[in-house]
């Protein structure tokens, strides 16, 4: 029942509000803008990053990549733009990449990039930083890494891939870089027709706590764009900087794995 995705010309304001909002947003009540219902603003918490209360009364996530009219016309690569919703529709954050052009060209999706996360009242609450890795498991030395900020400029977790033969496996990191989780790809990342997970473990691999799922969505858009669709689940319990840090992780996974769907060259495993 969630609606789907388009293009609906957000502006990313680090400190402002979106453009076209013309009046404040109603504490505790669905906000409604050119057609999007966002998520209840949250009570302030002790404790808790400014912009992730959101993330406390959920646990369960939606997201969804907006599909670019542009890059599928001309195959021109785009700075990425996702909705996050919960499991009602309502948009939770706006996630919009911020990388120069030369480097989707150059690097394409191997590239590092910066993506923004904001709240409905226009706030920057999450910033993703991802340095220029090697981005397969050849070079040990050199593996994939994301630094996850809450609020901008205060490190709260790091996703880090860790070298196996043929799974694709990461930690997920605190601020002192103590790993908290483990995630597990299956070993081909590749399929038709379904789901592809990642499943949330515990440190020592024993237990399941969640999941990262790459959503099928159909022929059509699976063979014509690169705009994929995930879901992740958490405990709802789980520290709001542990959920951002699972949010980062998503992010990583769509770029190592899917972001070359649309030409049909689309990563199986660890090794390509």
């Amino acid at each position: 029942g969630v609606e789907g995705t388009g293009s609906y010309g957000f502006q990313v304001q680090p400190m402002g509000i979106p453009a076209g909002l013309a009046v404040q947003p109603v504490q505790n009540q669905p906000i409604a803008k050119e057609g999007t219902v966002w998520m209840p603003v949250p009570p302030l918490l002790p404790n808790c990053p400014p912009g992730l209360e959101y993330l406390t009364q959920i646990d369960q996530i939606l997201i969804h990549q907006q599909i670019e009219l542009l890059e599928i016309l001309t195959g021109f690569e785009t700075n990425n733009k996702y909705e996050i919703k919960n499991v009602l529709g309502q948009r939770v954050y706006f996630a919009a990449e911020d990388t120069a052009c030369c480097t989707r060209i150059c690097c394409g999706p191997s590239r590092p990039f910066t993506i923004q996360i904001i709240d409905n009242l226009g706030h920057e609450v999450i910033t993703l930083q991802r340095p220029l890795r090697c981005s397969s498991c050849c070079f040990p030395c050199c593996l994939q890494e994301l630094e996850v900020q809450a609020p901008p400029g205060t490190p709260v977790g790091y996703v880090v891939q860790n070298w196996h033969p043929c799974l694709p496996k990461f930690t997920i990191q605190d601020e002192r870089k103590m790993d908290i989780l483990k995630i597990i790809g299956p070993c081909v990342v590749c399929s038709c027709c379904e789901d592809i997970n990642f499943e949330v473990k515990s440190v020592d691999e024993t237990s399941t706590v969640g999941r990262i799922s790459k959503q099928w969505t159909g022929f059509v858009r699976e063979a014509f764009t690169d705009a994929d669709n995930f879901g992740i689940k958490f405990p709802i319990d789980l520290d709001v900087k542990m959920k951002a840090v699972m949010i980062g992780a998503c992010f990583l996974i769509d770029f190592m794995f899917f972001e070359h769907a649309g030409d049909q060259k689309q990563r199986t495993g660890v090794w390509q």
